[in-house]
């Protein structure tokens, strides 16, 4: 664009400094808007689209959009994927995201816990991806890369810095980086799959401890109960949650929607009645319990992940508008009040909770705007977790094989820096 061509734009930014600056506020809200309202591969038009504006129709048009790639099996979804997920964003205009097949993680990793229509539900779930491509290869070869580059339209290809090896030891990102199309993001520290299996062993190992002392003293109950307390390395910060917020808030008139649970091991089924929930207003907010409040209705070995990482697994759904972090159990009229809560909805598939003197739904019931809800899905950490302690041998190996060629690799890194 030519500045003396267009000068005039420039005197009225001076002389009317207040209408230029009401007007990129209300463009950058509208830009903001296009990743909630936008769907997986779909894109709505903007009631008022910036390309109308004859001031910045050269500077869009001109410019190609970068699509960026990232690929992982995304097995046991947790807020580690979802932050990858959203710095991948940030170094491109559209995320396509590679989830690998189940065949290629059974063949390099060992057998997945979640299935690919599960996977699949997940990660298109996450507010940051555009596109996905399934049974995506687990190392990208030349010519898978040369598929991405011609089909795809990608331009950079993205991975954490930690260590993504083949059997052979061999690094899965040579290709890329051979090319000069590879760009690096930092691993979010505190979580890994391998974590929470090893979280889900040791919840299900002490949950038999604990039933092996019922009805015992007290004395080695209290003990047993702090042997099913998990350690969680995450260190939540109000960065982090603002990275992974929306930051609106709902309008006026706006058809506020409230559903509550703990949401732990976050998985497909929760991301199927977080969508129908939407589905029924304009806003949706999520009520996430307590640590506290899970362990004591859900028994004392939940949850597995802990509050602020049930948190930031919630907000990084695409169907989500906010979250209450620690909401009560109880739904009260003061809450409905405060939120402008217009209906509160249930599944119909939920973990089993334990004796209640009162229904936690009794004040919504009575106002005529609760709504049990059918649940697309019959999945529940419960069973997500079952299914891990039916393979208990395969994920200890699995674990164990991962954990030795980490190991390896940053030891013989180490050699190289001269550490």
């Amino acid at each position: 664009m030519d500045y003396e061509n267009n000068s005039w734009i420039w005197e009225r930014v001076y002389y009317y400094p207040h209408v230029f600056g009401c007007f990129m506020v209300t463009a950058a809200l509208l830009g903001l808007s296009t990743s909630f309202f936008g769907g997986i591969g779909v894109h709505l038009p903007l009631p008022c689209s910036l390309s109308n504006f004859g001031i910045l129709h050269k500077k869009k048009t001109g410019k190609r959009r970068i699509r960026v790639y990232m690929d992982g099996c995304f097995d046991l979804m947790h807020y580690g994927h979802a932050n990858a997920l959203r710095q991948a964003k940030a170094l491109g205009d559209e995320l396509v995201v590679g989830l690998v097949s189940d065949e290629e993680i059974l063949a390099n990793k060992g057998p997945p816990v979640l299935s690919m229509e599960e996977r699949l539900a997940l990660v298109s779930g996450l507010k940051w991806v555009d596109e996905v491509i399934t049974e995506a290869p687990y190392a990208i070869t030349e010519e898978f890369l040369n598929r991405l580059f011609r089909e795809y339209k990608i331009d950079y290809v993205i991975h954490g810095d930690d260590p993504c090896l083949l059997p052979d030891g061999t690094d899965a990102y040579a290709a890329a980086k051979k090319a000069g199309r590879y760009k690096q993001i930092k691993r979010t520290e505190g979580v890994s799959s391998t974590d929470i299996v090893g979280r889900i062993m040791t919840s299900l190992r002490d949950r038999k401890v604990c039933e092996d002392h019922n009805g015992n003293d007290e004395k080695p109950r209290a003990e047993n109960q702090s042997k099913c307390s998990h350690i969680s390395q995450f260190l939540p910060t109000s960065r982090r949650i603002v990275q992974f917020s929306d930051e609106k808030a709902p309008g006026p008139n706006a058809r506020v929607v409230y559903i509550d649970g703990a949401f732990d091991l976050f998985h497909a089924g929760h991301v199927e009645i977080l969508k129908k929930a939407r589905e029924l207003g304009d806003f949706l907010l999520v009520g996430i319990h307590s640590d506290k409040t899970v362990s004591e209705y859900r028994q004392n070995h939940y949850p597995i992940m802990h509050l602020h990482e049930r948190s930031l697994s919630v907000l990084a759904c695409r169907h989500v508008d906010e979250v209450i972090i620690g909401a009560p159990w109880q739904i009260t009229k003061d809450m409905i009040t405060t939120f402008n809560i217009s209906a509160v909805v249930h599944g119909t598939v939920a973990e089993n909770s334990l004796h209640s003197e009162s229904d936690p739904y009794e004040v919504p019931m009575s106002m005529g705007i609760f709504h049990l809800l059918e649940s697309p899905k019959d999945i529940t950490t419960t069973s997500v977790a079952q299914r891990i302690m039916a393979n208990h041998e395969a994920y200890m190996k699995r674990n164990a094989k991962k954990a030795l060629s980490e190991q390896r690799y940053y030891e013989e890194k180490k050699y190289v820096s001269g550490e």
